[in-house]
């Protein structure tokens, strides 16, 4: 376990931060709440859940940073301490110059940009203090609003991966995204839509 990485607390806005989860009563109800939840991809949580699903899917997390896989963080409101989504840094790829990301927010905190300010605070200091030079990620080409999510966060879509990944019981499309080190990205604007 001492090589395990350290999951920081990242401050994304004034009022949103990213940090380690825990076997707390909100982090339990959140990861209870997106089981639920038709649009969070049945490869992340899938119904029904359990509190003891729900706490070995915390414990799962713990895991892939003991296992060095990744960076899975809780995305929390400070201002009264709620979690309301996940995000990841995967490193599988970093002998290859990348790592992936993903992301999910619930519904009770959807429609405020809590995702684009997670995914900007994420990718910066993946390509900033990592130094990784390429962050990737995935999205169905129905989800709109993942896509604008990763828009406002500085990703550009590089094509259609068709049959790429299997969610659920079926292999779906996806959108490839990517947002490169070489690249300046104006956080504050594109995360406010300008």
């Amino acid at each position: 376990m001492d090589d395990a990485l350290q999951i920081p607390h990242l401050r994304a806005t004034a009022d949103l931060e990213l940090r380690p989860w825990s076997l707390s009563t909100a982090d339990l109800e959140l990861v209870t709440e997106a089981s639920a939840d038709d649009l969070i991809p049945l490869r992340t949580v899938s119904a029904p859940f359990s509190p003891t699903a729900a706490t070995r899917f915390i414990e799962r997390q713990w895991r892939l940073a003991a296992d060095r896989a990744g960076y899975p963080m809780v995305i929390v409101r400070r201002r009264d301490n709620t979690p309301m989504g996940s995000i990841g840094l995967w490193l599988r790829d970093t002998d290859e110059g990348r790592a992936s990301l993903g992301y999910w927010v619930v519904r009770s905190a959807r429609g405020h940009g809590v995702a684009a300010h997670a995914l900007a605070a994420m990718a910066t200091w993946a390509l900033e203090e990592l130094h990784i030079p390429r962050l990737q990620l995935c999205v169905e080409p129905w989800n709109r609003a993942s896509i604008r999510t990763a828009e406002r966060a500085g990703f550009e879509c590089e094509g259609l991966l068709r049959s790429w990944q299997k969610v659920g019981d079926r292999r779906r499309d996806m959108l490839m995204y990517a947002r490169l080190a070489t690249e300046t990205f104006a956080e504050t604007d594109r995360v406010r839509g300008g």
